[in-house]
């Protein structure tokens, strides 16, 4: 299928041929969803973790004979009910979270997510991004032009490109706000989503392409 192709500076220089497998593919807002949620909970890490009464130090003697005080029987200073005790049904660090999604699911998911991008004119692709002394003084101008192609301006953009830019590219875009760089072979469901708008080098079509073979 074609699609608008634009140069840096936001003007129309042609088409670009898009694969229909990838990039007009019927929305499906289940396996979208069951896609994303997995992918949210795989990055999840289990940092809260709390201390029963059998990992907190001490608490080995017994606080006072069993009977004859006229007190309630203990065993431990460590048992929950005690200051400085364990604590009872804490988050502990051992919970799993991850959760399976096959291959087919994964890539099918992205092509979904690509396409809702490409419908709802929030895909752009650019023929090359050429800057004369590599600052972020340029880049930022580059996308001050490019925004204006956007339906919402100025929203969080994904700049897709061939791996050969990757370190060129990341360095002048790291002080901008609101854009990240994405190499085309890593791109996955919860990335585009995740951000308004997307910004596709050409050379990274195809890449993207092959993704379906």
């Amino acid at each position: 299928m074609d699609y608008p192709l634009y140069n840096q500076s936001a003007q129309n220089i042609g088409k670009v041929e898009l694969p229909e497998g990838v990039f007009a593919v019927p929305m499906n807002k289940d396996l979208l969803h069951q896609v994303v949620t997995s992918q949210i909970a795989n990055k999840r890490q289990t940092i809260a973790h709390t201390k029963d009464r059998s990992d907190v130090r001490g608490g080995g003697k017994k606080p006072w004979k069993q009977k004859g005080t006229g007190r309630a029987r203990h065993g431990s200073t460590r048992s929950p009910i005690w200051k400085g005790g364990g604590v009872t049904f804490g988050p502990r660090k051992e919970r799993i979270f991850k959760k399976k999604v096959n291959k087919n699911m994964a890539r099918k998911a992205l092509f979904v997510a690509l396409s809702s991008k490409v419908k709802d004119k929030e895909f752009v692709v650019v023929d090359s991004i050429n800057l004369s002394n590599w600052k972020t003084k340029e880049m930022a101008g580059l996308v001050k032009n490019i925004n204006q192609l956007f339906p919402v301006k100025h929203g969080s953009i994904l700049l897709i490109i061939p791996d050969k830019l990757k370190d060129t590219v990341e360095r002048v875009t790291k002080n901008l706000s609101k854009i990240d760089v994405m190499e085309a072979r890593n791109l996955n469901a919860l990335d585009i989503m995740a951000r308004k708008n997307l910004l596709v080098m050409k050379d990274a079509v195809s890449v993207i392409g092959n993704l379906n073979k």
